[in-house]
């Protein structure tokens, strides 16, 4: 892409194309006077006499590319896509900081720009036939974006108390791939599903009050965060591919729920009001070899529920079918981890009680055309996650460099006071029933070579209620201070995979991945 192509993305965005504009001036001028570039940014200072270790700024971050490959052919489209490019993206991130006296400053600014393949234009060219007008006759804008992240202020008003305001990621939770407590901030799914490797990536930050108050004399600390509820209404809850692009589930490539006639969002809803304001507590210690935690947050449900035009709950929705919405929860939890000499493991265990988690009903709804429709129920939930982290040594084995990376997590969701004549449904828009268990076990192997300069991974999921499971081969290749390969394969597993136009009442989670298996290439120059 060139240069002024992503300077004209940054004026059409406002305040962010301008700070992207100053700061990719700033770090032009810069690499042209230095002689050598250096490795992690760059940093001044005020030589004018004062501490200069009080004042300094530094610009880092990275310049990224992915394209990755269809491995199979999606039924949705009427051409034979397998091995068709699926993404062909481009980003650029600017993270900045600065201190200036006692105050610390952090701004971050990504741009993200794709080019709209074939099997793209194959998918909006759907949209515009199924279900035209909504976001996925326009698929590029969902892609396409430059925004500022996250920024804010870092200082200490009196002794042992900390604060960070602004809009920033806060990660409490101990979990890999699926989270329990680590619900302060939702996720960007769209683009990229759950496989991005930095969940940093795909975290969306919000606006944000964080104190934290220093207890030396038990070991620990007392955080409390409050979210003012000033944010933008799509930074809230996690965002999914609902407009039919290339991560909407099977068979739903090419069919946009948002489009006129169909459903909206409604961050305004009764006890569902994404402008009300949320925040929680957490105290994290250390008792002898065990570090934990305990934490209430008061927060949005992050994964969104249909309240149905059919069944509304609260208040009439705005859609014709129904609305998305994200319910107000109560979150308990407690973390613990710790290393244990007998077995030469870290044990990590996190629990979670989460009082009035929503559910959308009805699995058979409408003759099972719109299975989840049938409206919302509440029932409390006790999620649980047990991990494993320890060192192989398989040097003698498989010839690695050092000791390999080995975990093994159980996580569990636990729906209490469960009845099956509640007809809870798996996920909205498949017929699944709900188990009063949903159990997902995952191992990640990480190998290493050439003194860490080649280094293979191989990370599994399965459903022990056999929903199916994913597959996802890796290797990452360091090529000095800078460059970053990773060529990855995203395979998924599945006995129950619901065709166009099919009403049944078995496919799940894993089943809405039919036929997206990827191949991946990722390669990263940081500065």
């Amino acid at each position: 892409m060139k240069l002024n192509q992503w300077y004209d993305l940054g004026r059409k965005s406002g305040a962010a194309g301008l700070v992207f504009a100053c700061l990719a001036g700033s770090a032009g001028v810069r690499a042209a006077q230095a002689d050598e570039p250096a490795a992690a940014g760059t940093e001044t200072h005020d030589d004018s006499g004062t501490n200069t270790e009080n004042y300094s700024f530094h610009l880092g971050g990275y310049a990224r590319a992915w394209t990755s490959f269809n491995l199979q052919n999606p039924p949705e489209t009427s051409r034979n896509d397998r091995f068709s490019p699926s993404m062909v993206r481009g980003s650029l991130l600017l993270d900045a900081d600065a201190k200036t006296g006692p105050v610390a400053w952090k701004v971050v600014g990504r741009a993200d720009q794709e080019y709209k393949t074939t099997y793209l234009r194959d998918l909006e060219n759907l949209n515009r036939q199924n279900s035209p007008g909504g976001p996925g006759s326009q698929l590029m804008d969902q892609y396409n974006q430059a925004e500022l992240r996250e920024y804010y202020a870092d200082f200490s008003p009196v002794d042992r108390v900390s604060l960070r305001i602004g809009k920033q990621q806060v990660v409490w939770g101990e979990t890999d791939f699926f989270r329990a407590l680590d619900l302060v901030n939702g996720f960007d799914y769209r683009w990229r599903s759950f496989l991005e490797r930095e969940g940093d990536e795909l975290r969306k930050p919000l606006f944000l009050v964080k104190a934290k108050v220093d207890v030396p004399e038990a070991d620990g600390s007392l955080q409390l965060l409050f979210r003012p509820g000033i944010d933008r209404l799509r930074d809230v809850g996690n965002s999914y591919d609902l407009y039919g692009g290339r991560w909407a589930g099977q068979p739903y490539k090419g069919v946009d729920f948002l489009a006129p006639g169909a459903l909206n969002y409604n961050y305004r809803a009764p006890g569902a009001n994404v402008g009300d304001m949320t925040g929680g507590v957490r105290w994290e210690g250390i008792a002898g070899p065990v570090n934990y935690s305990l934490a209430y947050l008061k927060t949005f449900n992050n994964d969104p529920v249909v309240n149905s035009a059919f069944a509304p709950s609260g208040s009439t929705p705005t859609g014709a079918l129904g609305d998305f919405i994200f319910p107000k929860i109560d979150l308990f939890g407690a973390t613990v981890s710790g290393y244990v000499p007998a077995i030469d493991s870290v044990l990590s265990t996190e629990l979670v009680y989460t009082r009035n988690a929503p559910y959308n009903v009805g699995t058979n709804f409408f003759g099972g055309v719109l299975p989840g429709f049938g409206g919302i129920i509440k029932k409390d939930l006790v999620t649980t996650m047990v991990r494993i982290d320890k060192n192989l040594n398989l040097a003698r084995f498989l010839g690695t460099s050092r000791p390999s990376f080995f975990s093994v997590q159980v996580f569990d969701k636990w729906i209490q006071n469960y009845k099956r004549s509640d007809d809870i449904v798996n996920m909205v828009g498949y017929g699944r029933a709900a188990s009063q268990h949903s159990t997902i076990a995952t191992v990640i192997l990480g190998l290493n070579y050439k003194n860490d300069k080649i280094n293979p991974q191989l990370a599994a999921g399965a459903s022990l209620q056999g929903g199916g499971g994913f597959l996802i081969p890796s290797v990452e290749f360091v090529y000095g201070d800078h460059w970053r390969l990773v060529l990855e394969a995203d395979l998924f597993f599945s006995n129950h995979k619901r065709q166009p136009g099919q009403v049944e009442s078995s496919t799940g989670l894993f089943g809405s991945f039919a036929n997206n298996d990827q191949f991946v290439a990722r390669l990263t120059r940081q500065f």
